[in-house]
């Protein structure tokens, strides 16, 4: 018999860093998008995505619980296919659409493995100094889904005293009870609780309604003011050919069968230490919802042989998700359809068969039985998942005075969420709205805005009918990322950089308003120098091959500088500045080399009230055939002179944008320090030419001349470029202030320049390739990476990355030579021996039993100061020097890691073609193995297409290099 434990991590959305990457960058971030408005609980699956792609796993939690506080859970059972991806764009593409729920699940995840707490709005006075209204009593009856969202709103909106009663012993309702653990593992579910309760939200277990003579009237006159119902279903829909059968005889419903699967299978949901149920030979599980299929891979892993799944309709009718059949399926369960059950038969008081007639459609579309089609299938076990219903009389009583409607549940408002009774609010299974968790979640949702509407409205205050409901917070939102260069205070170190994103006012009153710390004007210039421009002129990089869409890795532009006027920006300025006081606003001008022209034209923009300057000393196209940009800038002398110029007639701090087309960057640098400069912007584009066609014509091509011009590389691509020389130039002057722009397209990429030597950071790019809506994820990413670095408990992490297990498909693998001797591949029949060793080795583990109690929540607490800005800017510094400060005695060697090997052989064709013959490859098992030849030059991990499969290890032995003839000198170093 098959453990139960065996496909714990089935669900189909894992997935290792790499895949969640690639489909993250995969997806198009699209405007008003489709997914977000499919999703029940409005998560801004866009802006998630967008931060997932980033490596800002903090910021895409962030996201997703602010939304939705049972993110993971959603994220693991949601019928995606029905919702959020149902409506992807992509759908129309080759590509396919993007697996959103596993998206939400990896990072949700990984924010767990953070193990960070909740804590209230920081906004929202202390405790002790709010209203009286939020120290009411408020009562929530059920843990279940919709409850726990409803409890986690109220108290982000700042209510300190509810109560969450709960009739089990544990947390959860169905998602614990009724979801298998290869779904949704129990301290999935314990973790969203342990975030309600960081907020104070108590739980109280064995009690509910009914039990101990608790009922509305008794919560009422023990002072509650406002209570949720939210206790699910608790009785099946059985129907009565199934009158007087029992567990024993085989029969179970799905309210019977799943909970006993969760206690002996979840732990820490109880400390029963209960068994499997015992299932054997052949189970007819009768429905066609995600509970009965969740019975039908339940059954085959408490030992069933074969597994039926019957319905009444076709497959065309089928309820469950796409994803739930799609797994039975994978599992070998088999669907019989058309079939509606008719009688049980017993032999010695046990269940061996059932008797189903046909079922069949007419012309009108009515469900027909036809009682002439009889079919007899042999079974030992029968398992109904016909749905939930509220019956319990006493339950029923308790609710009084509410009404119920004619299918016996409470009359709820879809839109408030309120009963008959205005101070009680239902949802989720119990309110008759929801099918599925996320719906539930929504009802806790929409109920939470309404309840605390209708508790205000009790103390005098009126509230709005449209729902403003708090964020999710943590700690890390309360790191400081504010920073002081050049006696300006930037509120963030992320800016606009003087592109395309700054070509008018309006664009950078909107970018303020997104939230940039700062921004750099288009480039304005005096009127007798005012350009026009070309087209097409702005085009996609060939740097990252055939990638069409969102996140191109380098841009092309032979755009000028900005056609608006001098008195346009100067009029511009001003008016952002008297709307913005606090952001800062960087005038960005040219002249050519006239000392009046710059004397004259920083003046004007020194008036207008721009905080500061950048001095366009770099364009590297179209505005050097002038004098202009880049003419001046390659030249020491001459931007020497020209910042001493412009010393001289203002006041305010300036930059000087510097190209990073000159031998040595340094000395510009240096030239502008000693003219007087604030600081230098490194740097702007480097010249280049995108790409020819097939037919020689360029891209862009201008004209009917098909002409072109060397243009400004941007993006990704220029990264290593631009932080070159953001380190050899806060190197070569320490204490310098240095304006980083080239590649930053997250807060990860920005702390590389932070740590190299910049103080503030300029975006272009990335902005091209979304909006300006990218700043959220910057800013909660750059909180979250200065956060992490205090805590101790996560030092192996990479950032935001945890450690890399040993995984295959992102799901944990063990040794398989530890556990037979020998080594084995994963493709082929090679693969099958392995599944079939490691099945073995976990039923001998069946009889080690589970801990029955989770672990003590304890959070993982700064033990260090939480860096600032200041602290790590040019902390990279001390790593970085010549090449003959290292150290050629200290080598290392390449260590592939067997079991996460996927058997593609790259490494060896790259080692045998590029490098050192230092891999061999068994033709076999397709296996390499690194030899004792192996020089350490890294090429095998570059092209590796698994994180983390191949690593660089010390060299136990002397490292001989193989100088194909004899020396016939004694070697210097």
């Amino acid at each position: 018999m098959q453990l139960f434990i065996q496909l714990q991590q089935r669900n189909k959305s894992r997935s290792n860093g790499k895949g969640i990457l690639t489909k993250a960058v995969q997806c198009l971030k699209c405007a008003d998008a489709p997914c977000q408005k499919s999703c029940p609980t409005n998560l801004d699956i866009k802006s998630f995505i967008t931060s997932i792609a980033n490596k800002n796993y903090y910021g895409a939690a962030k996201m997703i619980l602010s939304d939705n506080p049972l993110g993971l859970t959603c994220g693991m059972v949601c019928p995606t296919s029905d919702l959020c991806v149902g409506g992807c764009n992509l759908y129309a593409t080759e590509e396919g659409p993007i697996n959103i729920g596993g998206l939400q699940q990896f990072a949700t995840e990984v924010f767990k493995a953070m193990n960070i707490p909740q804590i209230r709005n920081p906004s929202l006075p202390p405790l002790e100094d709010m209203p009286e209204a939020y120290h009411v009593k408020i009562a929530l009856l059920g843990a279940g889904p919709a409850s726990l969202s409803c409890a986690s709103f109220l108290a982000r909106l700042g209510y300190s005293n509810i109560t969450i009663f709960e009739k089990q012993e544990y947390v959860g309702g169905l998602s614990t009870s009724e979801i298998p653990q290869f779904r949704l593992p129990y301290d999935v579910v314990n973790f969203e609780a342990e975030l309600m309760k960081d907020l104070g939200v108590k739980i109280i277990f064995s009690k509910g309604l009914a039990m101990d003579g608790m009922t509305l009237r008794t919560l009422k006159e023990d002072g509650y003011e406002a209570v949720f119902i939210g206790i699910g279903l608790p009785e099946p829909n059985r129907d009565s050919i199934f009158q007087g059968l029992r567990m024993d005889q085989g029969f179970y419903t799905s309210k019977d069968f799943l909970p006993l699967v969760a206690m002996a299978s979840k732990p820490g949901m109880c400390a029963c230490h209960s068994p499997l149920p015992s299932i054997h030979g052949t189970v007819i599980v009768l429905g066609a919802g995600d509970t009965a299929f969740d019975c039908a891979t339940s059954a085959l892993r408490c030992g069933a042989r074969r597994v039926f799944v019957v319905f009444r309709k076709g497959f065309t009718n089928i309820r469950a998700v796409p994803e739930e059949m799609e797994l039975a399926k994978e599992e070998k369960c088999e669907f019989l359809p058309f079939l509606s059950p008719r009688k049980v038969v017993l032999r010695g008081g046990q269940i061996v068969a059932m008797d189903f007639v046909r079922t069949e459609q007419d012309n009108d579309g009515n469900w027909k039985e036809d009682e002439d089609q009889v079919v007899r299938l042999k079974a030992d076990v029968v398992i109904s998942a016909f749905g939930s219903i509220l019956s319990d009389t006493k339950v029923r009583e308790a609710m009084a005075p509410i009404k119920f409607n004619r299918w016996g549940l409470p009359e709820v408002d879809p839109e408030t969420m309120q009963t008959s009774e205005p101070w009680v609010f239902a949802g989720g299974d119990t309110g008759g709205l929801a099918n599925t968790t996320v719906e539930s979640v929504n009802d806790g949702k929409q109920a939470s805005w309404y309840m605390h509407r209708y508790i205000q409205s009790l103390h005098g205050v009126a509230v709005s009918t449209v729902p403003e409901l708090p964020l999710f917070y943590t700690p890390i939102d309360l790191v400081d990322i504010s920073v002081e260069m050049a006696g300006l205070k930037f509120p963030n170190p992320f800016g606009l950089a003087s592109a395309t994103p700054t070509t008018s006012s309006s664009m950078i009153r909107r970018a303020f308003e997104a939230g940039w710390g700062f921004a750099v004007t288009k480039t304005f210039s005096l009127d007798k120098d005012i350009v026009t421009n070309v087209s097409p002129r702005i085009v996609r990089g060939i740097t990252s091959g055939p990638m069409y869409g969102p996140g191109q890795g380098s841009f092309l532009n032979i755009e000028l500088i900005s056609e608006k006027t001098a008195a346009y920006w100067c009029k511009s300025i001003a008016e952002l500045k008297a709307d913005f006081p606090n952001h800062i606003l960087i005038a960005s001008i040219m002249c050519s080399y006239s000392k009046e022209d710059w004397t004259e034209l920083s003046k004007m923009a020194e008036v207008a009230g721009a905080d500061a300057l950048e001095l366009n000393l770099s364009c590297p196209h179209g505005m050097g055939e002038r004098g202009m940009g880049l003419a001046c800038g390659q030249d020491p002398e001459l931007v020497r002179n020209i910042c001493r110029w412009v010393r001289q007639a203002v006041q305010i701090p300036f930059f000087a944008k510097l190209t990073p087309n000159v031998t040595d960057i340094v000395n510009i640098a240096m030239a502008a320090q000693e003219g007087g400069a604030d600081g230098v912007t490194a740097t702007n584009t480097v010249s280049g030419l995108m790409g020819l066609k097939a037919d020689s014509t360029p891209w862009p091509a201008v004209g009917g001349g098909l002409r072109t011009t060397y243009g400004g590389m941007s993006g990704n691509a220029i990264r290593p470029i631009a932080l070159r020389a953001v380190s050899a130039i806060a190197r070569a002057l320490p204490g310098f202030p240095i304006l980083a722009t080239g590649g930053i397209d997250s807060a990860e990429s920005g702390l590389q320049f932070l740590h190299s030597g910049a103080s503030v950071l300029q975006v272009c790019s990335a902005i091209q390739n979304q909006d300006f809506t990218v700043i959220d994820d910057y800013c909660t990413g750059l909180r979250a990476l200065l956060y992490l670095k205090s805590v101790e408990e996560l030092e192996d992490w990479n950032g935001q990355s945890p450690a890399t297990m040993q995984h295959q498909k992102g799901k944990p693998v063990h040794r398989i030579a530890d556990l037979m001797g020998k080594k084995l591949p994963s493709f082929g029949p090679y693969l099958e021996q392995r599944k079939k060793i490691i099945a073995d080795y976990k039923i001998k583990l069946k009889e080690q039993s589970m801990a029955a109690v989770l672990p003590e929540k304890k959070h993982f607490i700064p033990k260090k100061p939480i860096p600032a800005i200041k602290d790590v800017i040019g902390k990279a510094l001390q790593y970085i020097g010549t090449y003959g400060e290292l150290c050629n005695t200290e080598q290392v060697v390449a260590l592939i890691d067997e079991e996460m090997c996927i058997n593609c052989g790259k490494c060896y064709m790259t080692c045998n073609d590029s490098g050192y013959q230092a891999i061999q490859f068994d033709p076999q098992t397709h296996l390499p193995t690194v030899t004792d030849s192996c020089t350490g030059c890294t090429l095998c991990l570059s092209v590796c297409p698994v994180i983390d499969c191949i690593r660089m290890v010390s060299r136990t032995t002397p490292y001989e290099p193989k100088r194909g003839l004899p020396l016939a000198v004694n070697p210097v170093c």
